[in-house]
């Protein structure tokens, strides 16, 4: 359950210990999981990409140490076409119960437009960074600017000139906050608990560097290894 990195890294141990007889249930329409459903500005991860990555499966054409969620997601979906995932996938499938038959010893997995599947054994990959909390704010229903969590980033609202106020300082925070800070006209940002921040050391890759990293794939595990 879930084609993100949890069920596909799965998925690739199935296929490559010689096991094809599985099935990936995907609620949306494309595989990703977070790196798919997440898109608020400055989106990336805080682990480097050579270790951010499928161990068998090394990109040597990462642009930088960390890379943003474009380049993630167009990762994952070449790794999924590279080793023919995608027919193993169903995608819409939101499974809304999964019920353990003790008689037949399996599993009954049903989505939500009713259809049920059979299987032997079930993997649960689902994260939990889908999972949206907007805390009950007294006078929020009167509010009458716009809010969205980070989560559900609103792709269509221009933030550029707005007064703008980010609740948090988490990982998501420390990425958005100093991508709109130079377009907006005022920030505010609401902290809680104070967080630790250290220099990220963020560096592009050169043409040559990819280009060794191709030739030489060994380069990049030992530069994994390292990280």
């Amino acid at each position: 359950m879930g084609a993100g990195f949890a069920g596909l890294v799965a998925a690739l141990r199935l296929k490559k210990s010689g096991r094809d007889s599985f099935v990936i249930f995907e609620r949306a329409a494309e595989v990703g999981g977070t790196w798919r459903d997440n898109v608020y500005p400055g989106c990336a991860c805080d682990i480097a990409s050579p270790l951010y990555s499928f161990a068998d499966e090394q990109n040597p054409q990462w642009s930088k140490l960390y890379s943003e969620q474009p380049e993630i997601l167009e990762y994952i979906k070449n790794v999924v076409v590279r080793n023919n995932l995608y027919p193993h996938i169903r995608f819409g499938s939101d499974v809304v119960e999964a019920r353990f038959l003790e008689d037949k010893a399996c599993w009954l997995v049903t989505d939500r437009q009713g259809n049920s599947t059979t299987v032997s054994m079930l993997l649960l990959g689902m994260g939990p960074l889908n999972r949206i909390n907007i805390p009950a704010f007294p006078g929020l229903e009167y509010y009458q600017g716009t809010y969205f969590h980070s989560a559900e980033w609103d792709t269509s609202y221009d933030i550029r000139g707005k007064r703008v106020a980010v609740i948090g300082t988490g990982a998501s925070a420390i990425q958005i906050v100093p991508s709109i800070a130079p377009e907006v006209a005022h920030l505010t940002v609401l902290q809680r608990t104070p967080a630790w921040v250290t220099p990220r050391h963020d560096t592009r890759f050169s043409r040559f560097s990819r280009w060794l990293f191709k030739k030489i794939p060994l380069l990049q595990r030992l530069q994994r290894e390292i990280i």
